[in-house]
């Protein structure tokens, strides 16, 4: 019985210990699509300004912007390497299939790594009717025609701060803080084994 109870202490401080190591590490990630939202509708042939919001320190320079739909196969590779220093840009949609299934992902489309995801909204013909939004002081992308998989990106953007990633501690300090979590977290169940 007192060996049980000693144990059972001994997992109450690794647990309590594997917690406050873990606090140590940050989670600056933030990044919201703000426009295209869930009742925009982009019509054919207009510009119509995309948005979104950045956390600070989130560890990404920069970004790709893709759209695609639910029904159908296929991305329209809109922008690529997005400085992150930019906060909007206007795309233009040229003889895009109407639908009202349509999602603008920013994504690292070098490693897969989805960043954030839009509402649903909706493209329509150029005939239709509605009014068309003011374009954001920004770039603007023309996207046309339908997915094609074998096509590049409408514009490249190009690399921010050289290219080169965050040097120094800011660079892996996220990196080191997990590893330091686990591996303490590994000595202290190898001794609550030996106990």
């Amino acid at each position: 019985m007192l060996l049980s109870d000693s144990l059972r202490s001994w997992q109450s401080i690794a647990f309590i210990l594997v917690l406050l190591f873990s606090s140590l590490i940050s989670v600056d990630a933030y990044f919201v699509v703000n426009q295209p939202g869930s009742s925009t509708s982009w019509k054919n042939g207009s510009p119509y300004p995309v948005s979104w919001t950045m956390g600070l320190q989130n560890g990404i320079d920069t970004f790709d912007i893709e759209i695609t739909r639910l029904s159908r196969v296929g991305i329209y590779f809109v922008a690529k390497a997005l400085p992150v220093t930019m906060s909007s840009l206007n795309v233009v949609l040229q003889d895009v299939p109407a639908g009202d299934d349509y999602f603008l992902i920013c994504i690292n489309s070098t490693v897969g790594r989805t960043y954030s995801v839009s509402s649903r909204f909706s493209v329509v013909d150029a005939n239709a009717t509605g009014s068309n939004p003011s374009p954001a002081s920004a770039p603007t992308v023309t996207v046309s025609g339908i997915p094609n998989p074998l096509s590049h990106f409408a514009q490249t953007f190009g690399p921010s701060t050289n290219g080169v990633a965050r040097p120094g501690w800011a660079g892996i300090r996220s990196q080191v803080t997990a590893i330091s979590v686990a591996v303490g977290a590994a000595l202290v169940g190898g001794v609550m084994t030996l106990y």
